[in-house]
């Protein structure tokens, strides 16, 4: 697996349990770290992934809420929550493709949610994309 996968998959699990257990995201991080040993430059890479999300979490819960008509965010499962939150944060970063973060995303979903939630996720974040770009286009 991906150095780059793990530290997604790493930060949405951390960002999981920052919600859900009502801890911080430190606490969260150390958590997820002490399942498993991983190198320097994924732990990093989850590390700044996780911050950047929970720190934002406002402006992107209100994000997602604009995009998810008619699923207020109450009805929007933990792990889904947290999957989008952390796509439309590395998304607004501008530091991987598109078509990688959306991907990677889906897979997320697909491994710790449901089908019909990576259907979801795929609609919500290709949504959101349409709306930032000037022409309604993914680029």
């Amino acid at each position: 697996m991906g150095k780059r996968r793990t530290s997604r998959r790493l930060a949405m699990q951390a960002l999981y349990q920052a919600e859900t257990a009502g801890m911080g995201i430190e606490e969260a991080l150390r958590n997820v770290f002490s399942t498993e040993e991983f190198i320097l430059e994924t732990t990093e890479y989850a590390e700044s992934l996780a911050r950047e999300a929970w720190e934002n979490r406002e402006a992107l819960d209100k994000k997602i809420s604009e995009l998810s008509i008619d699923w207020p965010l109450e009805r929007i499962g933990k792990v889904d929550h947290s999957i989008l939150r952390l796509a439309i944060q590395e998304l607004d970063s501008g530091d991987t493709p598109v078509s990688v973060v959306i991907d990677e995303a889906v897979e997320l979903a697909k491994k710790y949610s449901s089908e019909e939630a990576a259907k979801f996720i795929n609609g919500i974040l290709g949504t959101y994309l349409r709306k930032q770009s000037p022409h309604g286009k993914i680029t």
